[in-house]
């Protein structure tokens, strides 16, 4: 028995979770590798090779790297519970003229949950992930943090996480940028994991192509929403669609006419299939309303809490207030910000620290 205790390292066989468990075990921590099958692509018809944390090749890799350092690694199908719950989820937003984000749906109530489930079963103090995030705490409460690399930070998709989970939860590569974990696995001698490329695709949808997977998850949809309407922000007709489901928030590419300048759609209303084009400027909202939230620096906020808020992944964050409202959170943000896709999350800073987060509701305008 280790004298640091026993850590329970996710492993999906790439690079960041790989030199997670090495490392850890260097440190002298006692790891058992678990590798979780959430998806199997084959199962919807899909076309293109498995790739990504499910594919049996990651599977192995994972599996060679624990034989290889000595320590314990089991395989756990968890195929149906992400599947009842993940999958039907992204399936059910879209049909509901939201935009989902499965990922941070997955850690919340898949992957944490049944990582804790499983460390509980062998004893384990800790769980380990491959996270480019930090933990700390403050009067008792567990909250995350940006990774020290900005370019990967991940701290975005971990809003959901509870104060029970956190509390056992440790993030290595948060301290470090991805150039110097790269080296320290050629260092370790794993080239091939070294130099894997990354996806950035939904696990579940390895082509990136949401529409298909919906198409075949639901062979009847297309039949049942084709030709619905575009609209301008007038109410105009602009022409017919494929289906409402079939559209984004912000989405300009793929709309299947020409208008003579650049359209954006900017709402969605799945009760009469609409579909409302505008230009870029009619993205711009500057409020919204989040809930489904978690808390993490704090248990609340008062009103008029000052926050940076990220609307999506990949968005710097914008300078807001928020006010709290019963289970909601009222968010009044300090200039426009473009695209807030209701069924995205949005997640609230303190400098680096998430503060909390929840599930975007609706977005509206302020006459300034």
């Amino acid at each position: 028995m280790s004298k640091k205790g026993k850590v329970l390292v996710a492993m999906s066989g790439g690079i960041d979770s790989t030199v997670t468990a090495v490392m850890l075990h260097e440190q002298g921590y006692e790891v058992i590798g678990i590798t979780m099958k959430t998806w199997d692509y084959a199962a919807v018809g899909g076309s293109k090779k498995e790739t990504g944390c499910c594919s049996l090749d990651s599977i192995n890799d994972a599996r060679a790297i624990a034989v290889d350092l000595g320590f314990s690694h089991f395989i756990v199908d968890i195929r149906d519970e992400f599947g009842d719950y993940v999958i039907d989820n992204f399936v059910d937003e879209y049909l509901a003229g939201r935009t989902p984000n499965p990922c941070v749906l997955c850690n919340t109530h898949i992957k944490w949950e049944a990582l804790l489930k499983r460390a509980d079963a062998m004893d384990c103090e800790f769980i380990a992930t491959g996270h480019y995030a930090q933990l700390n705490e403050l009067n008792g409460r567990h909250y995350v943090s940006k990774g020290l690399d900005e370019n990967k930070d991940q701290s975005y998709v971990l809003w959901g996480i509870s104060q029970s989970c956190l509390s056992r939860t440790m993030f290595p590569m948060g301290k470090y940028n991805k150039p110097v974990i790269k080296q320290m696995a050629r260092d370790m001698g794993y080239l091939d994991i070294a130099n894997k490329s990354e996806s950035y695709e939904i696990c579940f949808v390895p082509d990136n192509d949401y529409r298909g997977f919906l198409k075949r998850r639901m062979p009847d949809l297309e039949a049942r929403v084709d030709g619905g309407l575009f609209v301008d922000t007038e109410g105009r007709k602009l022409g017919t669609h494929k289906g409402y489901p079939f559209y984004t928030i912000g989405q300009r590419k793929g709309l299947g006419m020409a208008f003579g300048k650049p359209m954006f759609v900017t709402e969605i209303f799945p009760e009469t299939n609409t579909v409302v084009l505008g230009e870029e400027k009619d993205l711009e909202r500057n409020g919204m309303w989040v809930g489904k939230l978690n808390m993490q620096k704090y248990a609340s906020i008062t009103d008029r809490t000052p926050a940076i808020t990220k609307v999506r992944y990949k968005h710097d964050g914008e300078s807001s207030i928020l006010y709290q409202k019963d289970d909601r959170i009222k968010v009044e943000f300090m200039h426009e910000v473009s695209a807030i896709a209701p069924g995205q999350s949005a997640v609230f800073y303190e400098g680096n620290d998430v503060i909390g987060g929840g599930n975007i509701f609706s977005n509206f305008k302020i006459e300034r």
